[in-house]
């Protein structure tokens, strides 16, 4: 596949470059990340083709859209063709902490104990959330919005979560359309962690676009149903965490991660066996996870996220890498893949 070559998200008519950069990766904070890391990362990326780029005010508590603001600042102001697609999300507002809690000495935005995480869903909130991302990035425009983790996950319990979604219902969503109306975004959506969330939220909003981040992997296709759905709705899906947070990257490495935790021993195992297979056809691992969502209709981008230029290059080389059509057939042969699943061609 090519890394520069664009798809349509849903019916936005923005165009993404099929890989993306995640900006989670963007929001380990200093000094044990420094902002060279996070640049060097950016810069491997863009060499590579790679123009969309998703962030969000959570990731480092502003860390993540300042990192990547100043460098894509840097290309607007550059020299060179500064076009690019950037999502980031609502839902979370960054403020300071209370004077309790702060540090003694005066520290900046990269000082995690200085700012504390206040979720909000109501017209106020997501317009101030956009206002300030966009204070953050130093960028005029942002194309994409989402919805950021409004589940049961970081909302319990359940009548909490029920309380910010009737906020959104009320006041936040129509907040994101007025936004889109005037051409100030072009596109909103959700941000999911859960299978079921899809069908909820398209059911109730009709969104553009999902943003999905653990439901449909190389892993595991427990989503399929859903963008299924989304491909008949229109709906546009970009992948996140196409790597499963590791263990499709490492493999079934003893310490492997799977979504922010070690790996259990029979997702091992699965790992092993994917792995396996696509070596008997002389495919790394990372090659088949980045490319494989992309066989579905809905989706538009995979963004995986990477900390340093040399997991960048990696992860363009896997991106670029040649899959004969019968390593799909022989995942599913092996139970690996769900039967249904498209494959890319």
């Amino acid at each position: 596949m090519k890394p520069a070559a664009t798809r349509e998200v849903g019916r936005t008519g923005v165009e993404v470059t099929q890989l993306g950069f995640g900006g989670g990766a963007l929001k380990l904070p200093r000094p044990a990340y420094s902002d060279d890391d996070a640049t060097a990362a950016l810069e491997a990326a863009w060499a590579g083709g790679v123009r969309y780029y998703d962030t969000a005010p959570f990731y480092g508590r502003g860390i993540s859209e300042q990192r990547l603001g100043r460098f894509l600042g840097g290309r607007c102001s550059g020299g060179e063709d500064p076009s690019f697609v950037l999502s980031t999300k609502v839902g979370r507002l960054i403020r300071p902490a209370r004077a309790a809690q702060r540090p003694a000495a005066r520290t900046g935005i990269g000082d995690l104990a200085t700012w504390e995480v206040h979720h909000d869903y109501s017209r106020d909130g997501v317009l101030r959330s956009i206002e300030d991302s966009i204070q953050r990035l130093g960028i005029s425009a942002i194309d994409l919005v989402l919805v950021h983790d409004l589940d049961t996950v970081h909302l319990a319990p359940q009548a909490r979560m029920d309380a910010h979604t009737d906020d959104l219902l009320r006041s936040g969503w129509a907040a994101l359309q007025d936004l889109k109306a005037e051409g100030v975004i072009r596109g909103v959506g959700f941000g999911i962690n859960e299978i079921g969330l899809v069908s909820h939220w398209l059911d109730r909003f009709d969104p553009d676009l999902f943003l999905v981040a653990g439901p449909y992997t190389l892993m595991e296709q427990g989503g399929l149903a859903e963008l299924d759905r989304c491909a008949d709705r229109g709906a546009g899906v970009v992948i996140g965490q196409p790597l499963a947070s590791g263990i499709l990257a490492t493999g079934p490495a003893e310490g492997a991660t799977y979504y922010y935790r070690e790996a259990a021993a029979g997702e091992r195992d699965r790992a092993r066996r994917l792995q396996e297979v696509c070596a008997s056809f002389g495919v790394p691992l990372p090659a088949a996870a980045v490319q494989f969502p992309l066989g579905h209709p809905a989706v538009a981008a995979v963004i995986p996220g990477v900390k340093n230029a040399g997991e960048a290059r990696s992860c363009l080389e896997a991106f670029c890498h040649e899959i004969p059509a019968d390593l799909w057939a022989a995942l599913k042969d092996a139970g690996l893949l769900a039967p249904d699943a498209p494959t890319p061609a």
